[in-house]
């Protein structure tokens, strides 16, 4: 597994099922940073991101879910 995503890239959270105080879906944000993690039970990568609503709380692939905001339709770009 490897990050999908790298430090400078938008992206919008589309979801964070597994938090119990979850960035609202839909909120954009820019990922500051990516690493891997790899354990016996698995490989998950955790996305450090600065959400655009001022949280800084980071995504977890998986259970989290985002998608790339493309420049040229992110106004915050």
């Amino acid at each position: 597994m490897t990050a999908e995503f790298v430090a400078g890239d938008r992206v919008e959270l589309v979801a964070m099922p597994a938090d119990p105080d979850p960035v609202p879906p839909g909120t954009r944000g820019t990922i500051r940073r990516a690493s891997v993690h790899r354990w016996t039970t698995g490989t998950f990568v955790q996305y450090d991101v600065a959400w655009d609503n001022g949280r800084t709380l980071a995504a977890i692939d998986p259970p989290d879910t985002l998608r790339l905001v493309p420049p040229e339709v992110d106004g915050a770009a």
